[in-house]
């Protein structure tokens, strides 16, 4: 059942416990920060004030004992998409409580093959989300089938590693 906007922004104030999410794509470049996107391609430094949004609801969810993380699925070398998210956002909403991993698939395959994008609220709403070749969101869904969901969230924690560590590796400034 698709979900309204409003209806989706909603989750991230409801949830109790978790909300985790999974990201499959190399580019959401017309997606959410895109003018913050543009800026980081043409050299810009990170302005100060990046994501003060999201920060705040982050920090308003974490202080509060709410756990929010997430896992990439990944390939080397990274996308300059990918430098932007890493770079910017990643390390920025960390600051907020926000955990990252990564499931790097450069050098082994991908065990979660065809899974979408999708979001998961103390493993009882489901939101899967669409994108056109672009990295542009096209719209999102109320999923049913909660099992499969926590199933993919688990394998993607259990194959993936936290971003500090692979950041540390692979990461640049």
């Amino acid at each position: 059942m698709t979900i309204s906007p409003d209806a989706f922004g909603a989750l991230f104030d409801g949830f109790h416990r978790e909300a985790f999410r999974l990201e499959t794509l190399d580019d959401y470049g017309k997606s959410g920060s895109v003018d913050a996107y543009q800026a980081f391609l043409s050299g810009a430094p990170q302005p100060a004030d990046y994501n003060t949004g999201w920060l705040a609801k982050v920090r308003r969810n974490t202080d509060a004992g709410r756990r929010m993380h997430r896992v990439h699925v990944l390939t080397r070398p990274l996308t300059p998409y990918l430098q932007f998210e890493l770079g910017w956002g990643y390390r920025t909403n960390a600051t907020a409580g926000e955990e990252f991993f990564i499931l790097d698939i450069t050098e082994q395959s991908n065990p979660l093959e065809g899974v979408p994008d999708f979001w998961m609220f103390d493993e009882a709403t489901i939101v899967s989300m669409t994108y056109d070749d672009g990295g542009g969101f096209l719209g999102a869904e109320e999923e049913p089938d909660v099992k499969k969901w926590v199933h993919w969230r688990d394998t993607a924690l259990s194959h993936a590693e936290p971003f500090t560590d692979w950041w540390k590796r692979y990461g640049s400034t």
